[in-house]
């Protein structure tokens, strides 16, 4: 615990035209991996398209490490199926918080992440200035699936005694 960074706070916020793994839809849930540490939401029933907004928050010690998220479609009696995978890297959301701002107007963007062949976003992705804090949102496009998207949003959460970025 002497290498913790700080948190963070993982708002796994919807799933988009997910795959239909049951008869006609699906029971899906997230789970978030960074490390050793696993991460699930709750099960929404019978939607392809769930809102989840939940948050979940990983500590940090070493941000080199990419967050993998795995969209499950929960069984009763069988094996819960595999909805698709993705990754992303915190690295960049990393380098935007050590820049220490303070003062910018709201919505400021301070960074943008282009989607590529090494990452899995849908969509280009944005590190903001919104309320005082440096948020990040990201569309990930699920691989090893005939189709599904996730959104989240990142957020850091100092911690008192934690290493200084």
């Amino acid at each position: 615990m002497d290498d913790l960074l700080g948190l963070l706070r993982i708002r796994v916020k919807r799933g988009v035209n997910l795959a239909v793994r049951d008869i006609n839809s699906s029971d899906p849930y997230v789970v978030v991996r960074m490390e050793k540490q696993r991460l699930k939401t709750r099960v929404i029933r019978k939607d392809i398209n769930p809102q989840w907004n939940e948050d979940l928050t990983l500590s940090v010690s070493d941000p080199s490490h990419p967050v993998s998220l795995t969209v499950y479609d929960h069984d009763t009696f069988s094996m819960d199926d595999k909805m698709g995978e993705a990754h992303f890297d915190i690295k960049p959301f990393m380098e935007a918080l050590k820049m220490h701002l303070n003062g910018l107007p709201n919505g400021t963007i301070i960074t943008r992440i282009q989607p590529s062949r090494t990452n899995c976003l849908a969509e280009e992705s944005t590190v903001v200035w919104k309320d005082g804090r440096v948020l990040q949102d990201i569309c990930l496009r699920l691989k090893n699936v005939e189709s599904g998207e996730v959104e989240l949003q990142l957020q850091w959460i100092d911690l008192p005694g934690a290493k200084s970025l």
